[in-house]
């Protein structure tokens, strides 16, 4: 028996097939479900007053985690945040600008101010996000998991140095190439810092947890391993494993990662997201039964028509095939101008075609 103070578990789909256990159909849920092309969260972001003070609302938080629970037959809720709280409660000043993304006021650029950085104690100074998690979790009284999230080491030492976001990552290849003791001085900190967040989150309810390396393509074959893979191996190493009497699985996303997919199931996570420019069954054979997998339809097939959005999930599904061990996802965040009933005929194509590829 569980001493948890949450409900039990309802639906356990996601977390059976990420465990590559049978499931009676392929679970779903969308990276970014909570977010920007829904009227209801657009509406609770105009009540909080700016994304941040979005984040940091409680009450609001947890509603907009679970808007799209409310909309669609969805498996899974991400606990709604930002990538970049670690950062923030660094004290670099996070704000956004519209149409330009998140930015830094004090950029860590030199050694000195790398040094001077220190591990963020996540349960004091993100407290905050532990709330909301606990709250999410209350209130979805055991009708799906939680999954909690943080971004990976180096996407978020990309926008650290770079000060926002970046085409070429010039500051940050200059420190790999030039002084790659600096740069390491700097994911050895976020690395302790992501696995001290993530191991809070799990304690405040989140029953899975993804890292999610936006940037991590951006790198050449070796430089990903050694300043992006080997980092977030080093979390999972960290990660609490059980809770509330069942494992606590990590999920793995680098966008563009698709060339790393055996080094990456080597690194004890328990799936791996992938974006939309591999080839699931081809991904599928290559990992064998090390990891499930997760994804990937490309986002801008929900601009296209339903009966076209249909057409996609069946292919996506037939290019896994048969068995458990597959969690359907888009291969990035659903983007704000997408229709909301192309999403939900995206999700309802999986709960209608995905129960054939199971026993």
């Amino acid at each position: 028996m569980s001493d948890s103070p949450f409900a039990p578990l309802k639906n356990d789909r996601f977390l059976r097939a990420l465990a590559r256990q049978p499931v009676d159909r392929t679970p779903v849920w969308m990276m970014r479900q909570a977010g920007r092309y829904l009227p209801e969260y657009r509406a609770a972001r105009a009540k909080a007053g700016s994304f941040m003070d979005l984040c940091r609302h409680t009450e609001l938080a947890c509603e907009v985690t679970l808007q799209p629970l409310e909309r669609y037959p969805l498996d899974a809720a991400i606990l709604f945040s930002d990538i970049l709280t670690i950062p923030d409660a660094m004290g670099l000043g996070l704000y956004f600008e519209e149409g330009e993304g998140p930015k830094f006021r004090k950029p860590v650029r030199t050694a000195a101010e790398i040094e001077a950085l220190e591990v963020v104690d996540s349960e004091r100074e993100l407290d905050y996000v532990m709330n909301v998690v606990s709250a999410v979790r209350r209130e979805l009284n055991g009708r799906v998991p939680l999954i909690g999230f943080s971004g990976s080491p180096w996407t978020l030492a990309t926008y650290m140095v770079e000060g926002g976001p970046s085409r070429d990552f010039a500051r940050c290849k200059e420190l790999i190439y030039n002084r790659p003791e600096v740069m390491h001085q700097l994911l050895t900190v976020l690395a302790d810092s992501v696995t001290d967040y993530l191991n809070a989150q799990i304690r405040a309810g989140a029953q899975a947890v993804q890292i999610f390396d936006t940037w991590g393509g951006a790198l050449s074959h070796g430089a990903y391993r050694e300043f992006s893979l080997q980092y977030m191996a080093r979390i999972v190493d960290g990660l609490i494993k059980e809770a509330d009497g069942r494992p606590v699985p990590a999920i793995l996303f680098t966008k563009g990662g698709g060339q790393w997919l055996e080094a990456m199931a080597d690194s004890g996570a328990s799936a791996l997201g992938l974006d939309w420019t591999t080839d699931l069954g081809a991904a599928r054979a290559r990992v064998g039964d090390r990891v499930a997998l997760q994804g990937n339809l490309d986002p801008a097939v929900l601009y296209a028509s339903p009966e076209r959005i249909h057409a996609e999930v069946a292919a996506v599904l037939e290019s896994y095939g048969r068995g458990g061990g597959h969690i359907f996802n888009l291969g990035h965040g659903i983007t704000p101008k997408v229709d909301p009933e192309h999403a939900r005929a995206m999700i309802e194509a999986v709960v209608e075609l995905s129960p054939q590829y199971h026993d």
